[in-house]
């Protein structure tokens, strides 16, 4: 028995000028796929439409994808620079009469079709140049087709779908060559995917139909054929394809408004994959445990709170110092005001209270607030109507206690409860004046934890501020 090739995955999008959301996940697929098994995860932008595929379009994948931490091997292929191979399988297709030229011209297909459609029969065009003499072939243009089985059937055994058959008499003599000499698309991906060694092509079920097609390059070729794996699209919670109307489509959209991606990976995972009922798992069981049989056959359906959910999990678990450096590439991604080295550094002592709390970095850089504010704080209204005279004039009280404590909860809870008890009220009325003096908001994290945060210095400055 050979030994089984080494993995080689891809993905090949079309640069329509960012990284579709969809697109991100077959892209994760292939790169889990081909992580897991120590194997090989290429880039191919399939740039053949000039018109679409500008330096800035493929720019925006590269970022999405980088932003998604998926890294491809070797240099990023570019479909348009490989024409003249293309091309060149197809002229040793026609040397090998395997392919043909067909003189044929818009009308005279247009007619055949015409007539077909009109006598009830198959609209599936039958070239009268498959056959022909080349003595006699006219001096004009020509597309070259490759010659169809016209018997028999085709099965596609597919690791998500199934064994899909197609009869051959489905099949047209697909071009391959233009009248102007240039490849068309389906003879592209089949030449790219076999000089590039690719041994599973994981991608979405719409281009199932294209798989027959493509097949009938390989055979031509002697080519051995790739496992195909067609994965269902993504639909929005109605039920229908994904789009514009189901709101933000990029990947670079979900970065700007502020998911952590690892909760995104996951995420997107767990979108038309599954392992058990695992929801929530790390990189590392993602790529260990990834397999085409755990994909399913129906479409899956995008879910924001979902999404939120796992990502508010992924920030709760998440290494503070690796966590920050993603808030601050946030900020730069969303355009923010770029966290100062103070800011910085109150942030890193305010993370493990607020990270729990929050599922997006806008979330997250709210609850966290009161540490990236600085003196003199301006209460929003809310917390305005919480300083009223009675309420700094307690605050003003309650200063000379704070001044000797030991700065720990357990120390801070005693003062502050002892100091509530003497003043006849409980600790919940205390609170309200507490929060707008040190964040100046009404709702903030615990007042501990911002006291904590803050230390005693800054705690007594926005204490003496709110009372005056």
């Amino acid at each position: 028995m050979s030994e089984p090739r080494p993995v080689v995955t891809r993905f090949a999008p079309s640069p329509t000028g960012f990284l579709h959301i969809g697109g991100a996940r077959t892209a994760l697929f292939n790169w889990l796929y081909a992580r897991g098994r120590g194997g090989t995860f290429l880039l191919r932008i399939e740039d053949t439409d000039r018109a679409r595929s500008t330096p800035e379009a493929t720019q925006a994948i590269l970022d999405g994808m980088a932003w998604l931490g998926l890294d491809h091997d070797g240099d990023v292929i570019s479909q348009f620079e490989r024409a003249d191979r293309h091309a060149e399988v197809a002229n040793q297709l026609l040397a090998e009469g395997k392919a043909y030229k067909c003189f044929a011209t818009q009308d005279e297909i247009a007619a055949f079709r015409d007539a077909a459609r009109a006598e009830g029969r198959s609209t599936l065009y039958r070239s009268p140049w498959r056959d022909a003499d080349p003595a006699s072939h006219p001096d004009a243009p020509f597309v070259v087709r490759i010659k169809a089985p016209r018997e028999g059937e085709t099965v596609i055994r597919d690791a998500v779908q199934g064994d899909v058959t197609i009869r051959n008499d489905q099949l047209d003599d697909m071009v391959l060559l233009r009248a102007d000499g240039t490849p068309v698309y389906m003879l592209a991906v089949v030449v790219d995917d076999h000089d590039m060694g690719v041994t599973h092509v994981i991608r979405g079920d719409d281009h199932l139909n294209n798989a027959a097609r493509q097949m009938m390059i390989y055979d031509a070729m002697g080519w051995d054929v790739p496992v195909w794996a067609h994965i269902p699209l993504i639909h929005g919670p109605d039920g229908k394809k994904l789009s514009k109307r189901h709101g933000a489509l990029g990947a670079q959209e979900y970065r700007v408004m502020g998911y952590p991606v690892a909760g995104m990976r996951n995420y997107l995972a767990r979108l038309g994959w599954s392992h058990g009922d695992d929801e929530f798992f790390t990189d590392a069981q993602a790529r260990a445990w990834f397999d085409l049989d755990g994909i399913g056959k129906s479409p899956a359906r995008f879910d924001v709170k979902k999404l939120e959910n796992l990502c508010g999990l992924h920030m709760a678990q998440a290494d503070d110092a690796a966590l920050q450096q993603e808030i601050i590439a946030f900020c730069a991604a969303a355009d923010l005001p770029a966290i100062t080295i103070s800011q910085a550094e109150g942030l890193n002592a305010a993370l493990p209270f607020v990270k729990e709390r929050a599922k997006t970095f806008p979330e997250l850089l709210d609850k966290a607030h009161f540490v990236l504010t600085e003196r003199p704080i301006t209460p929003d209204d809310k917390a305005a109507k919480a300083l009223d005279p009675v309420s700094r004039g307690i605050l003003g009280q309650l200063t000379p206690h704070l001044q000797t404590v030991t700065w720990d909860r357990d120390a801070l809870e005693v003062v502050l409860n002892d100091f509530a008890a003497a003043q006849d009220t409980k600790f919940g009325k205390l609170a309200g004046p507490l929060r707008a003096a040190l964040a100046g908001r009404a709702v903030t994290p615990s007042v501990f934890d911002m006291m904590l945060v803050l230390g005693r210095e800054e705690t007594l400055a926005r204490l003496e501020d709110a009372a005056a």
